[in-house]
């Protein structure tokens, strides 16, 4: 027996719009459409239906929707273009005491974004499009909170200086002991160079450590702490004794930064 939902190709027809849905909040929602049988429902849905296909007719002669361009009395073309998938993330926020990380933060950050633009924009055309300036109505005024998160979340995820006074203090101080066990490995490397105890000239990391490559045989004229060894031992990776407590004071500040980084997260989150 063919159902109408069959003779509609009502599957073909989904298929054909999914590729015009470029969020995956979309394409979810565009999986779970199904037929219905509610009259007034269905009706409602049309309505809707036409009106956004007038307004797309008109939006279509004009230029993309820019940041904060809500602002114009006219008919503006929404993007929904690379808007990430937050439904994760939202889950996240349900439960009591979890923390999101930077990328988290910044994804629902751009999605707020773009609903606060979308509820503007449609907002300014409710007298030509009722029915989408009712659901416009419905997305609520996120613009405090954005204001408040935007530029606090570096486009990589990471936290970013501003994000609070302590964190740019930090910072700054990390800044500066690096370039304290720098100038010190320097002296090192300078009063070294000739004498073979030195396999390479750079500083290199180990153990949270800043270190450097020595000959494994000359490590009794080294005064310093041994961290590591290269894959065939012919290596040894050796903080000098003047750097230990520069390094030490490196990784109470780095202890320093992530606290307070966690704080910041705490907070946004």
């Amino acid at each position: 027996m063919i159902c109408s939902a069959d003779l509609l190709e009502f599957d073909a027809i989904k298929a054909i719009l999914a590729r015009y849905v470029s969020s995956p909040a979309g394409r979810r929602k565009l999986e779970a459409v199904a037929p219905g049988n509610d009259r007034a429902l269905l009706s409602e849905t049309l309505a809707e239906t036409t009106e956004a296909v007038e307004y797309q007719a008109a939006a279509n002669k004009q230029p993309p929707a820019g940041r904060n361009q809500g602002g114009a009395s006219g008919v503006v073309r929404l993007s929904f273009e690379s808007l990430p998938d937050v439904d994760v993330h939202a889950a996240k926020l349900r439960v009591e005491g979890s923390v999101l990380d930077g990328s988290d933060i910044r994804d629902l950050t751009a999605v707020l974004d773009r609903a606060c633009d979308v509820r503007v924009i449609l907002g300014n055309t409710a007298d030509r499009f009722p029915r989408l300036g009712a659901l416009a109505a419905r997305i609520a005024d996120f613009r405090p909170l954005v204001n408040e998160l935007n530029g606090k979340i570096e486009p990589d995820g990471s936290v970013a200086d501003n994000a609070s006074v302590a964190l740019h203090r930090l910072r700054r101080e990390l800044n500066r002991q690096q370039g304290l066990i720098q100038e010190s490995l320097e002296r090192f490397l300078r009063k070294h160079r000739d004498d073979g105890i030195l396999q390479d000239e750079y500083v290199t990391f180990r153990n949270e450590r800043y270190v450097l490559p020595i000959v494994a045989g000359q490590k009794r004229k080294v005064d310093g702490i041994i961290h590591a060894a290269s894959g065939t031992g012919q290596t040894l990776f050796i903080e000098p004794l003047e750097t230990v407590e520069l390094n030490n004071d490196l990784v109470r500040l780095r202890e320093q930064e992530m606290r307070e980084v966690n704080r910041i997260l705490q907070e946004l989150t």
